[in-house]
């Protein structure tokens, strides 16, 4: 029987060039997708460029250039860099696209239709000098937990803990080395919460993820899952979010959007139909392959927008180290 069959990669972030850790991905990916299509699959690789978010703006501000000239470059040495490896995509795509666009406010405008996305005020670092708040990301002092030194504003490399920026030890701004100072801040957050039962009996169904992967998701689980911050403020770059003017979609809800927005670019040009892949019964397979460092946003996350959005979720996800 004819599968169709839809793989994605993790979505490169646009900061930077393409390294041999990347390349592990690509690498396994292509070559699973050329097996599928050997074996006369109806099968499809598709991929992006990330290309929103504080880390991309900054750059591109010390080069004196817009985001967009950034990433546009990025673009073109990033294909070039895939290119030379062979890998093979179907599509390599941006999410700084239209499609993306449209796709995130359709998600969005679902999610707060049924009563998932709540404001909320909350503490957070603010740079003084540069006048904006820091991510987590971009903040560096000593772990609460081990006291090691130049550790970032969510996890210690040393000792494995996780915590709050709030939490750091003798915080830096990583951007103008200012010392942070505690804001009040309106953001908006996603219940995720409320897609606890989803979630349990998705991630525990054979053959969407590895074992050790879906225990993994067990802990998380288990320990109760909080409310995700999908919102940052202005000065950003991303899609503003509607009607909340200064407001911008955090990257990672718009990121992985971008299989959608690669995958419709794709059936542009070749006339696919892009709902039955994507209808909330299509019987088409969606595979993706990712590190497992953002286990936690494609198992849990990415299924419960979708879920919630009348959208199909992942047939597997493929976890690397």
């Amino acid at each position: 029987m004819t599968r169709k069959i839809l793989i994605t990669s993790a979505l490169p972030y646009a900061n930077g060039a393409i390294h041999l850790g990347h390349l592990v991905e690509y690498i396994q990916t292509d070559i699973w997708a050329r097996f599928q299509k050997s074996r006369g699959h109806e099968c499809h690789y598709v991929c992006a460029d990330d290309t929103h978010g504080t880390a991309i703006m900054l750059r591109a501000e010390n080069e004196g250039i817009t985001p967009e000239a950034l990433i546009g470059r990025v673009h073109g040495e990033h294909l070039r860099d895939f290119s030379g490896f062979h890998i093979d995509f179907d599509n390599y795509y941006s999410t700084n696209s239209p499609e993306n666009r449209t796709f995130a406010y359709e998600i969005y405008a679902k999610l707060k239709a049924k009563g998932k996305i709540v404001k909320k005020t909350k503490s957070q670092l603010y740079d003084p000098e540069k006048e904006m708040f820091l991510a987590d990301r971009f903040v560096k002092g000593e772990c609460p937990k081990c006291n090691a030194k130049e550790q970032y504003g969510d996890n210690c490399e040393v000792c494995g803990a996780t915590y709050s920026p709030t939490e750091l030890k003798n915080p830096v701004s990583i951007y103008s080395g200012a010392t942070p100072v505690l804001r009040d801040t309106e953001n908006l957050f996603f219940k995720l919460g409320d897609c606890t039962d989803f979630l349990k009996t998705w991630t525990n169904t054979p053959g969407k993820l590895q074992s050790e992967a879906a225990n993994k998701m067990q802990e998380w689980l288990e320990s109760g899952l909080n409310d995700w911050d999908i919102s940052r403020h202005a000065p950003y770059f991303g899609f503003e979010i509607p009607d909340e003017p200064g407001k911008y979609f955090y990257v990672w809800l718009d990121a992985p959007v971008g299989y959608m927005s690669s995958h419709k670019n794709l059936c542009y040009r070749l006339g696919l139909d892009f709902d039955s892949y994507w209808h909330k019964d299509s019987s088409a397979e969606l595979h993706h392959f990712i590190g497992k460092d953002i286990l936690t946003f494609h198992s849990l996350f990415w299924p419960a927008i979708l879920e919630t959005a009348d959208l199909r979720t992942p047939s597997a996800i493929h976890v690397h180290g």
